[in-house]
């Protein structure tokens, strides 16, 4: 009995398949469909890219609109604070426009979409990249942790030190100087009492946590504020901050060690948390897959393996493309 082995598509011949049914999709010629059946026929690990890129067109085109729309204005400000840095310079604004087409091109071919990362870095200090815990010295010698794919502004002057925590998550370790020490976080501010502090940026709001000292957290201007001690936690989001409750601020903390630790949290925040170890985008398709709830502790270091543990417990399908989206459904 013959059988016929299954071949793999490489990651060219996936980015070539999904180029042409970007193509197909688009008013064709009889020339491209002539061109196109000879590139099927020609390898048939391109018939089988091509099947796997008709598969997540279905299953990946609303919601790669959806995010498309929901970035689009994070991309124009991208683009806006480029043009206001450059204007003296016309040559190196046209430049940036080059590189922003390059990078939409990325996407159209299946590459990362995330032009509100490109804000956020483009007005930071320090930035740590996805899978990257960083630790920094600031010029007052305290030292800032940044969790992965994460990103802070400086300003030490008019008598306080300002930390903004643009994007992710940062764990500070503060040195007394006398000077005050505020970190800025969506529209209110963690001012320090003390040392030990994490300061979170998520889908909600602001979380705030401490290891040890004295924290006060303020959700907007003007607002009364919340005093911390170690092991407290707090959350703030459109102005207004919930009760502070009593955390195990370790275990909270735990990814300075490279631990993911989770309890009874949706896997549609797991997965964005994992996100921040993952080079590309993880999507969930189904929402009440989204919805279902994740205990544990896991290796920061390899998402896929953390996907692949929650897959044998959940019973999702995974799909895997060029490396850099993975689909949950």
């Amino acid at each position: 009995m013959n059988h016929t082995a299954r071949v793999t598509p490489t990651p060219a011949q996936e980015q070539a398949a999904l180029a042409w049914l970007s193509l197909l999709h688009d008013q064709p010629s009889s020339g491209d469909h002539a061109t196109f059946s000879r590139w099927l026929q020609a390898d048939p690990a391109h018939a089988q890219a091509y099947s796997l890129a008709q598969v997540v067109w279905e299953m990946s085109e609303v919601p790669a609109r959806t995010l498309a729309e929901e970035e689009a204005l994070a991309l124009q400000g991208y683009l806006n604070a480029m043009s206001r840095s450059r204007r003296s310079s016309v040559r190196r604004w046209s430049g940036g426009l080059a590189m922003a087409a390059c990078l939409l091109l990325m996407v159209s071919i299946g590459a990362g979409w995330q032009p509100s990362r490109w804000l956020d870095d483009f007005g930071a200090d320090y930035v740590s990249a996805p899978g990257e815990v960083r630790s920094v010295t600031l010029a007052d010698h305290s030292q800032v942790t940044l969790d992965a794919d994460s990103a802070i502004a400086v300003d030490f002057s008019h008598g306080e030190r300002r930390v903004q925590l643009r994007r992710g998550a940062a764990f500070f370790n503060v040195t007394h100087t006398g000077e005050p020490f505020v970190v800025d976080a969506e529209k209110g501010q963690a001012r320090v009492l003390g040392t030990q502090f994490e300061v979170r940026v998520q889908q909600a709001g602001v979380q705030v946590t401490v290891l040890s000292g004295r924290v006060g957290v303020t959700p907007t201007k003007g607002a009364e504020q919340q005093v911390l001690t170690a092991g407290q936690q707090v959350a703030y989001g459109t102005g207004a901050a919930e009760k502070l409750h009593a955390v195990d601020s370790e275990a909270q903390l735990a990814w300075r060690q490279g631990w993911l630790n989770y309890y009874k949290l949706p896997l549609a925040d797991v997965v964005k948390d994992l996100g921040r170890h993952y080079p590309g985008r993880i999507i969930v398709l189904n929402d009440d897959l989204a919805a279902r709830r994740i205990s544990g502790s896991f290796p920061s270091k390899d998402p896929q393996a953390v996907l692949d543990s929650l897959q044998g417990v959940l019973g999702f399908e995974q799909h895997n493309l060029l490396g850099r989206m993975i689909i949950l459904r």
